[in-house]
């Protein structure tokens, strides 16, 4: 697990990577998403995995593995977004990788917790089963907002997330590793 630590720690840090350029060409413009409107970039990005994996296509150029990158960061914004709410404002971009740095070590620590109950399951599964889990946590997301945040027995949001951002990082690793 010494290995999975390593490389999980690898994957988040080219992600916070683009994030923080991203941030530096665009600022924290997405302060003004509503959670609803990032759980649905996360959808958006994959779908775009899912069906290039079905069809073996892709006719934008870029790989699945820029759309996993995006899903942890749509995660991670989200995360913050259900912490701070959401705002029109724009934060500043040392706070925004501060955030970003708290919200991966949380999502870390879950995968730590977890890998270990687990045995680390996720290295038999296909990278298109970790898409369907994603898939599902999105649609479990949706009916949770739909619900205005309402749960009886299940998680809520913010776990959603985790999950969802530690499948991507997961499906990062395996790609990598191919």
């Amino acid at each position: 697990m010494h290995k999975t630590a390593e490389q999980y720690k690898k994957v988040i840090e080219n992600c916070q990577s683009i994030f923080q350029k991203k941030g530096q060409d665009y600022g924290t413009a997405w302060r003004i998403l509503r959670i609803s409107s990032l759980t649905d970039q996360v959808f958006i990005k994959a779908q775009r995995i899912r069906t290039i994996q079905d069809t073996g296509v892709n006719m934008v150029g870029e790989g699945v593995e820029d759309e996993f990158v995006a899903i942890v960061n749509y995660c991670v914004m989200g995360l913050i977004q259900l912490d701070l709410g959401t705002k029109a404002e724009e934060l500043d971009l040392d706070i925004a990788l501060k955030l970003y740095q708290e919200k991966t070590k949380l999502a870390f620590e879950l995968m730590e917790k977890k890998n270990h109950d687990y045995g680390e399951a996720w290295r038999d599964m296909r990278v298109s089963s970790l898409t369907d889990l994603i898939m599902m946590k999105i649609l479990r997301t949706k009916q949770i907002e739909d619900n205005k945040g309402e749960t009886l027995i299940s998680e809520g949001i913010d776990a959603n997330y985790l999950d969802m951002l530690n499948y991507a990082v997961f499906s990062l690793i395996k790609l990598n590793e191919n």
